[in-house]
């Protein structure tokens, strides 16, 4: 018996920055992924936001271009337009 499974894609959506980085603290509250710091922390700690495919527990992580945060089914590619 042979088995097909397709992989949705998650939904992509470019974050476009003026600066250097963001740090995902930061970028939660930005994008309204959290309503307030205490709330980010959570997520962050609750391994809840992946950072470039992996779970990133550091609620100071720098995020820079390129760089793709995935969160709640939404992928979030940040892009510099200062590069």
């Amino acid at each position: 018996m042979k088995i097909n499974v397709k992989i949705k894609e998650h939904p992509k959506e470019i974050v476009r920055i003026n600066t250097d980085f963001i740090q995902l603290q930061s970028f939660l509250k930005f994008k309204g992924i959290s309503e307030t710091g205490g709330q980010a922390k959570e997520f962050i700690q609750d391994g809840i936001i992946r950072v470039n495919g992996e779970v990133c527990t550091a609620r100071g992580k720098k995020l820079r271009d390129g760089d793709t945060v995935t969160a709640f089914g939404t992928d979030y590619q940040i892009i510099n337009e200062n590069k």
